[in-house]
C-alpha cells in the first residue's frame, strides 16, 4: 500500500508540474547570438559568469569562439587549433583550456589576450574536461581510455587507467569518486580519484551509446542520456542500480541538472531540447520540449545566472549561432 501511495503522489507531483509547464514554460529564449563564418559541428563550451563570457569549442572550424553574452556578439576567435572538443576557463590563473582532438593536445592560453602559454601531449582524441576545485586539477579525458591529471600550468601529474575512451565524465564534489561514461565498452566506469583506479563498473541494461552525463550529489543521483534508444536513465550513486527509465530526446550530447529548480536539461542532434522535472529522487517527468535546430545537440547550463546556453551548427543559409534560455522559476 505504501509503494502505491508514493506512486500516486508522484504521478499527481507529476501531472502539477505538467500543468505548471504549459502555462509557464520552463525555459524563455532571450537572445540570439550568430556566428556567420563558423563551419560544421561544434562542441562543448564554458561559461566564465564573472568576465560573462562563453567559450566555444568549433570543431569543425577548429576554432574557439568567445562570446560577449551581455553584449550579445562575439568578441574573438581563436585560430590554430586542431578539432577542439573539450574547453575549461579559470578565472584565478586566468587561463582557457582547450583539448584539442585531432592531434591530442591540451592548448593553455592567456585568458585575456589569448596568446599561447603551454602545450601539453596527452594522447589522441582529448575529449571532455573537467576542473577539481578540492585538489586543484585538471582532468581531461583521452585515447582509447584513460583520464590525465594535469595541475594549472599543464604538468602532467599522472593518469588513470580505463578499457575505452571516456566521454563524459563529472567529479563528486564532497568525495573522492569520478563517474566516467564509456561507451565502447557499454559502461559506466566509477574511479577512486585517490587510488587512480576503477574500483567498479556499472550497467545501462540494454541502453547503448552512454555519452552525456549530470549529477545530483545532494539526491544521489547519477543521470545518463543513451543513443540507442534514446533513453534518460537514473542511478542511485550509492548502488548503481538503475531507478528509473524515461524516453528522451535523441543524438543527445549534454546534460545538466539544475538544483535550484531540480530539472534536467538534454540537448538533441534532433533539433530540440527535453526538460525534465524532479517529483522525487526515483521521478523524472518530460515537463517540455523546446525546438532548436538538427545538429544542436551541446551545450552549458549556468546555475549563477540561471542560463542555458545551446550550440546551433550552421544549416545551410542560416549561420551558426547559440542560443541563450533564462531558467524561468
Amino acid at each position: 500500500m505504501t509503494s502505491k501511495r508514493a506512486l500516486g503522489a508522484a504521478l499527481l507531483l507529476a501531472w502539477v508540474a505538467l500543468a505548471h509547464a504549459q502555462s509557464n514554460p520552463p525555459l524563455q529564449l532571450k537572445k540570439t547570438i550568430p556566428m556567420p563564418d563558423v563551419q560544421g559541428r561544434i562542441d562543448h563550451m564554458f561559461f566564465d559568469a564573472q568576465s560573462g563570457r562563453l567559450f566555444v569549442a568549433a570543431l569543425g572550424n577548429n576554432t574557439v569562439e568567445v562570446i560577449d553574452v551581455s553584449q550579445g556578439k562575439r568578441v574573438h576567435t581563436i585560430y590554430g587549433l586542431h578539432e577542439p572538443q573539450g574547453i575549461l576557463y579559470l578565472s584565478g590563473p586566468n587561463r582557457l583550456y582547450v583539448a584539442n582532438g585531432d592531434d591530442g593536445t591540451l592548448r593553455i592560453l592567456d585568458g585575456s589576450s589569448y596568446e599561447p602559454v603551454a602545450t601539453t601531449k596527452l594522447g589522441d582524441d582529448a575529449d571532455n574536461i573537467r576542473w577539481d576545485e578540492v585538489e586543484r586539477k585538471i582532468y581531461v579525458g583521452y585515447g582509447s581510455g584513460a583520464l590525465a591529471a594535469v595541475d594549472e600550468n599543464g604538468t602532467k601529474l599522472g593518469e588513470i587507467p580505463l578499457d575505452a575512451h571516456p566521454e563524459s565524465f563529472r567529479l563528486e564534489p564532497h568525495a573522492t569518486r569520478i563517474f566516467v561514461n564509456l561507451p565502447e565498452s557499454r559502461k559506466i566506469a566509477v574511479i577512486d580519484k585517490k587510488a587512480r583506479s576503477v574500483i567498479a563498473t556499472w550497467t545501462t541494461d540494454d541502453a547503448l551509446e552512454n555519452f552525456p552525463m549530470a549529477l545530483d550529489e545532494a539526491n544521489r543521483r547519477l543521470f545518463i542520456v543513451c543513443r540507442r534508444p534514446a533513453r534518460l536513465l537514473a542511478l542511485d550513486i550509492d548502488s548503481g542500480h538503475i531507478v528509473g527509465r524515461w524516453s528522451a530526446v535523441r543524438d543527445c550530447d549534454d546534460l545538466f541538472y539544475d538544483p535550484a529548480t531540480k530539472r534536467i536539461y538534454a540537448t538533441g542532434g534532433e533539433g530540440r531540447l527535453s526538460v525534465f522535472q524532479e517529483s522525487s529522487p526515483d521521478h523524472y517527468n518530460e515537463i517540455a520540449t523546446v525546438p532548436t535546430r538538427k545538429g544542436a545537440r551541446t551545450s552549458f547550463f549556468s546555475p549563477e545566472t540561471h542560463s542555458l546556453f545551446v550550440a546551433a551548427r550552421r544549416q545551410g543559409s542560416d549561420a551558426a549561432a547559440i542560443y541563450v534560455y533564462d531558467v524561468q522559476r
